[in-house]
């Protein structure tokens, strides 16, 4: 498994010398399911909205907040998308594509892969590939930087089939699937609150060294375990577009909000 630098000139170096928020994550490795038929010959990253495709949708929405150095992590059809990229000569970013060859090692297993990437002084934004939103990542970075939590999870009010669980103080306590009732608490005896993730987050690094699960695993169970004695808030942009490209429907409705 090789993370293979994908700019001119780009190297390790160059991301860790940046300051303020100016590195990022893109989840686009996952094998996009709920797209079917497109996903059956394309990676969901690449699936276009109003021409233009998800992937590169969010590396411009990136740079509209000075992020430029980017992971993009990668498996069902990787080919394609590292041939998107330099085609378009990385959108003039410092573009890195972790390659998960042999399965995808999902959310928790594919940002501990990026590790040497991201392990930097300043936080990291992550966001999943088939996200769509208008969400003000300064202002999401100012809650960030007035909180000093681990992780700061954007959320909102909308309903959803899942649903993360916040005590009165904005602290992380659990997990519920709405459709089934299963509940994974990690506070108990609490009051809590759902709220609905948005698939973005801002990361202290801080979190590569309390990781001890390895290859194949979900961020939300690690955030679970991590809250019991770290702080992992919600940022409430309830209000903004966000769209989940993850079903035909869904694409339907994105082209109505992003020209």
């Amino acid at each position: 498994m090789i993370l293979v630098s994908m700019m001119h000139n780009a190297s390790e170096n160059s991301i860790r010398s940046n300051n303020g928020l100016t590195t990022a994550m893109i989840f686009a490795a996952g094998l996009g399911t709920r797209l079917k038929p497109w996903t059956d010959h394309h990676p969901k990253a690449l699936a276009p909205v109003n021409g233009k495709p998800l992937l590169q949708r969010n590396i411009e929405y990136l740079k509209t907040f000075g992020i430029t150095n980017i992971i993009i992590n990668v498996h069902h059809f990787a080919g394609q998308v590292i041939d998107f990229l330099n085609v378009n000569d990385h959108f003039n970013c410092n573009i890195t594509v972790s390659h998960e060859k042999e399965e995808p090692l999902e959310t928790g297993g594919g940002l501990q892969k990026a590790a040497r990437f991201l392990e930097q002084h300043n936080p990291f934004f992550v966001i999943n590939a088939d996200i769509l939103t208008n969400l003000n990542i300064k202002a999401m970075l100012a809650f960030h930087q007035q909180h000093q939590p681990l992780v700061t999870l954007a959320v909102t009010g909308r309903s959803a089939s899942r649903t993360f669980l916040f005590t009165k103080k904005n602290q992380l306590c659990g997990w519920r699937n709405n459709a089934s009732g299963q509940e994974k608490i990690s506070i108990a005896g609490v009051e809590s609150m759902p709220k609905a993730f948005s698939g973005i987050h801002i990361i202290n690094p801080a979190i590569f060294a309390l990781i001890a699960e390895e290859g194949k695993f979900s961020l939300v169970d690690l955030y679970l375990r991590l809250s019991v004695r770290h702080a992992i808030i919600g940022y409430d942009h309830s209000g903004d577009i966000l769209i989940d490209v993850g079903k035909p429907e869904a694409i339907e409705q994105a082209e109505k909000h992003f020209h």
